[in-house]
């Protein structure tokens, strides 16, 4: 029984429960010991709440639906929120001993949000050190491993959510993403991870209400009706956030069915060689490509006539500017600088080296970018590139140092594929491609308009029912 609740995706478990099939407590309780049994082997939640206390709320959930009170589609389903995300009375670290004992005393809008559609937090999911990375592992918890092969990465930053998925410890997850935080686990871990438009989850509470918005938060999932779930409840304007998008996010979570028949997509691969990639990656995702032709897509290969290196330049000089301006008082500290990883001091140091002008013009390249993207898609329907340069590396490497014999400058070079969606704000969404012969998991971007993040659920929701090969292909986590 544990083992066929826990199995369960979130949506067939949302049915399940408010139909009363299984009731809250038997949930809760199979979770609880599903997470005991399997979580030490790839250390993806932590924070973990007291069992009688969870228990407590499951009961009190039982009581509602007896009581013909139903919350919403998350009633009684058990959630560990991002270690990067306020959670009222559960300790929220950033992954940093900095922050080991900060217990916010309110929730963030997004688990708010959950909270009220009925989910019970039971903890927080693993990440790097203030999210810088795409490799989980910190000096408070750390490391989290690849549900596939736990001597790998699960990668980041979002890698306890994506592991804890895959292991079946969460139905489904939220996450962030910043610089692929939502693809590069998914990728990982063979799963379904959605970065949003650019305004369509609101972060509140937020110092900068106006401010460059390079992160998002967002979902991940097993399936694609999971994440759309989950984005329809994490969605919606909210007035602390005036740049938030004022749709009702309620149609996400309706049918995803779409004619796909003539989808134009424009395939931009490795740049023309530009992004150096691991041998093996460029195939996996061109069987993806290969899945969506059998469904009417005409894939078509495509050069962005811009740059990457500007786009590079850009990027380091918008995020060193983000970095610094949240982390540069700990770094004015010489006690608290000396706790902080060298990636977050070389981030706050360049970000404090930046005059307002160099931040205008990176801005102004930003636009451009945008621009030129716009006009890709008066030619397609979906943009495609692969969701990382690299598979899945061991748990010990903090990032990987070259590719295929190029050294990599920075630690985050080997993720210069997922920056374009990220600075023009519009949605993303890795599909699993596959796995390479050493049975490490790929995905692949499917890259929409701004705004068209319907329109990039419904062409995932399409492959997914054409990639039964790589999505049957499940971890051990029995």
């Amino acid at each position: 029984m544990a083992d066929e609740i826990v199995g369960l995706g979130a949506v067939a478990l949302s049915r399940a429960i408010a139909t009363r099939a299984v009731s809250c407590r038997d949930v809760m309780t199979a979770y609880l010991a599903h997470i005991d049994a399997v979580n030490p082997r790839v250390n993806a939640i932590v924070s973990r709440q007291p069992d009688a206390s969870l228990l407590e709320q499951a009961d009190a959930r039982d009581r509602e639906l007896a009581n013909g009170h139903y919350r919403g589609w998350l009633h009684g389903i058990p959630q560990a929120i991002k270690d990067l995300s306020p959670t009222a009375g559960i300790a929220t670290t950033f992954g940093s001993p900095l922050c080991a004992d900060q217990v916010p005393a309110r929730d963030g809008l997004m688990v708010e949000r959950m909270k009220a559609a009925g989910a019970i937090v039971l903890g927080k999911t693993n990440t790097p050190e203030f999210g810088l990375g795409s490799q989980t592992y910190n000096p408070v918890f750390g490391a989290t491993r690849n549900a596939y092969d736990h001597s790998l990465t699960a990668g980041g930053s979002s890698g306890g959510a994506a592991a804890a998925l895959a292991m079946r410890m969460l139905p489904v997850a939220d996450g962030s993403d910043m610089m692929g935080s939502l693809r590069n686990p998914a990728a990982f871990n063979n799963l379904f991870g959605f970065r949003p438009s650019f305004g369509r989850v609101p972060q509140v509470p937020a110092p900068d209400v106006f401010g460059q918005q390079l992160g998002t938060e967002g979902p991940m999932g097993r399936s694609v009706a999971d994440v759309a779930h989950l984005l329809a409840t994490q969605a919606g304007p909210d007035t602390r956030a005036p740049l938030s998008i004022a749709e009702n996010p309620a149609r996400f979570a309706t049918d995803l069915s779409g004619d796909t028949q003539g989808l134009r997509i424009g395939w931009i691969g490795d740049w023309q060689g530009y992004l150096t990639m691991e041998p093996g990656v460029l195939n996996v995702c061109e069987q993806a490509l290969r899945r969506l032709e059998t469904i009417g897509c005409v894939v078509e290969s495509v050069m962005p006539d811009f740059d990457p290196a500007r786009l590079w330049r850009c990027w380091n000089t918008l995020r060193h500017w983000a970095v610094a301006g949240k982390l540069a008082p700990l770094h004015a500290n010489s006690d608290t600088r000396r706790q902080l990883k060298p990636e977050a001091c070389w981030e706050i140091e360049h970000g404090l080296a930046l005059s307002a002008l160099d931040i205008h013009r990176a801005n102004v390249e930003r636009s451009a970018w945008y621009q030129t993207l716009r006009g890709l898609f008066d030619r397609f329907d979906v943009l495609a590139m692969p969701s990382a340069q690299v598979f899945a590396f061991d748990v010990d490497t903090h990032w990987p140092a070259q590719i295929a014999g190029q050294a990599m400058d920075t630690y985050h070079r080997w993720m210069e594929v997922v920056i374009g969606a990220s600075l023009a704000g519009v949605p993303a969404m890795n599909v699993p491609a596959g796995f390479d012969a050493r049975g490490r998991a790929m995905g692949l971007q499917l890259i929409g308009p701004h705004r068209a993040d319907l329109d990039v659920l419904r062409l995932a929701a399409a492959y997914e029912q054409v990639a039964d090969e790589v999505l049957s292909r499940e971890p051990d986590w029995r």
